[in-house]
């Protein structure tokens, strides 16, 4: 199948845009945590007894100038968080990007968002709002795993899942590439790709299978970086600090990307069922705390306006 040349640069754009943006949107949340924190440093350290006494105590208790106004800031952050979901369901969010960048500034947002909140309680987490913060780190934490869990199942660039046989043939592909290569034996690249079977993951529990995910994931640079330095000299593997950094040989990184291309995609293969499987546990953890958390923050933003801090 062709591609016109003008599609390719485009694609490069976009995805270039969409990266600036996501890094941008993230400089200026987190970057707004940390110009208040660092503003009030002083402050925030004190017991809370002497808080009352400083000086920066007006604008940056929770009923505050500041406080208020980052409280404003993280409810307007968490209802945008809560917009991702609402793609599924709207047909015309749907036409509006790709599931992946609306889950790009969605992960960047549950990120900084327990950071500003906690400049608005200015790291007071008492009664209903302090719980009402740990459903919110058990959101966030769940949704890091979340994440974890959507990189485990392959997809279109048009982001539908791949199917078993489609793997299968972009790994039979990748093999045949791999063989055709003569600058690294196959006895060294192949032993390299994963130490586990598809039959043994799918006998495993649920847990054990997580955990063999994440440490393959976590293993997998080393492995490559065993590769690199079966081809380096003993200066070039000091300076790509025992082969974990690219070297300056294109060949070999071009074997190196698809040796690493190949383990992706052979673990992947061996877990996919099991990844589903977890990922369907996910959502019944995860949603029940999202939404848990927006009863408890609805019912904070009510009590604070009737009590008159707003």
């Amino acid at each position: 199948m062709s591609v016109s040349a003008a599609a390719i640069p485009r694609k490069t754009t976009s995805r270039v845009l969409h990266k600036t943006l996501v890094a941008l949107f993230a400089c200026a949340l987190f970057g707004a945590f940390f110009f208040a924190f660092f503003r009030g440093l002083s402050y925030y350290f004190l017991p809370l007894g002497d808080r009352p006494y400083h000086a920066l105590n007006h604008e940056l208790r929770p009923s505050g100038r500041v406080g208020i106004g980052y409280g404003i800031f993280a409810t307007v952050i968490f209802g945008a968080l809560y917009v991702y979901p609402l793609r599924k369901r709207w047909t015309w969010l749907r036409s509006i990007g790709t599931t992946r960048h609306w889950l790009d500034f969605h992960i960047v947002m549950g990120l900084a968002a327990p950071l500003l909140v906690a400049i608005h309680s200015s790291f007071k987490f008492r009664g209903l709002a302090g719980l009402a913060y740990l459903v919110m780190l058990a959101v966030v934490m769940s949704g890091i795993v979340g994440r974890y869990l959507y990189a485990q199942v392959p997809r279109s660039r048009r982001d539908a899942e791949l199917s078993l046989d489609q793997m299968n043939e972009m790994s039979t592909q990748l093999s045949d590439d791999l063989s055709s290569q003569a600058l690294v034996r196959e006895q060294v690249w192949r032993p390299l790709l994963v130490s586990v079977r598809r039959e043994e993951a799918l006998r495993m529990p649920l847990v054990k299978a997580l955990l063999w995910m994440l440490m393959l994931d976590l293993a997998r640079p080393f492995r490559m970086a065993r590769l690199r330095r079966e081809a380096l000299t003993p200066w070039e593997r000091i300076l790509t600090l025992g082969g974990l950094l690219a070297s300056s040989h294109p060949d070999l990184e071009r074997v190196v990307g698809l040796v690493r291309r190949q383990s992706w995609l052979t673990a992947k293969i061996c877990f996919l069922d099991r990844a589903g499987q977890i990922f369907k546990v996910w959502h019944v953890v995860h949603l029940p705390f999202s939404y848990s958390f927006l009863l408890l923050a609805i019912i904070h933003i009510g009590m604070a306006t009737w009590m008159g801090f707003l």
